[in-house]
Parts: C-alpha cells; structure tokens; sequence
C-alpha cells in the first residue's frame, strides 16, 4: 500500500510539471507573437525606404562602400557636404604619395566621397520628390 507522503508527492510533481509546461506554451506564444510584430515592422520600414533604398543599396553595390564605411573613412558623423568637401581634402593631401601618403588610402579616401556624394544626390532627388528642402 502506498503511503499518503508519497502520493502527495505525486501529485506535487504532476502539478509542477503542468505548471512549467504552462509557462513554456506563454513564453513561446509571447515570443511567436513579438517575432511576428518585428517582421511586420522591418516590412514596414522596408517599404518606407521605397526607392531611395534602393538607390543608396545599388549605390553601395556600385562603389564597393557602404554609406557607414564611407562615413568612417571621411571621419564625417552628419552627412552635410561642407563637413564632407572639408575632411576629404584634407585626408586626400595628407594621404598624397609626394608628401609621404598612401596612394591606398588616398584612393580609398576619393572612393568613400564619390559614395557620400551620391548619397547626398540621391537624398536631393527624394526631397525633391516630395517637395521639400533639401537637407544640409
């Protein structure tokens, strides 16, 4: 015969264990559910994007630089193109062969402002578009 301890103690593990198999089915359906939510959100700020993300991707593709690594490269935070004319003239002279520079680096510095300033025309045309300044 079975003592009455250790049926309580079965009873005891059935409950836990529905209990942590509840908790299981909450916290994978919350986490479905916040999955679901991110995908509709990158949808949605895809589709934003439109045409001018297309553009500055096709932009990066053509120029072997990502808008960020041009950035970095002309040490430029805010994409303005006074900031951007300021730092690739000075990184493009001291960076030149005759002074004692890199022609790598030199070429890198002339590739990262030929991908900020189609950048910078890309972000015309879309303010154009939409009737608006274009941002400095």
């Amino acid at each position: 015969m079975e003592s009455r301890q250790s049926r309580g103690l079965r009873h005891l593990a059935k409950y836990l264990a529905q209990i942590i198999v509840m908790g299981v089915q909450v916290v994978g359906r919350a986490f479905a559910r916040a999955l679901r939510q991110e995908f509709a959100a990158s949808r949605a700020a895809a589709d934003a994007r439109g045409r001018a993300g297309h553009q500055s991707a096709a932009a990066s593709n053509l120029s072997g630089l990502s808008l960020q690594e041009a950035q970095q490269i002309l040490n430029v935070s805010k994409l303005s193109p006074e900031e951007v004319q300021k730092n690739y003239e000075h990184l493009f002279k001291v960076n030149d062969k005759s002074v004692g520079g890199s022609f790598y680096l030199q070429s890198k510095v002339v590739r990262a402002k030929e991908r900020l300033d189609e950048e910078l025309r890309i972000q015309a045309q879309e303010d154009r578009e939409k009737g608006r300044t274009p941002k400095t």
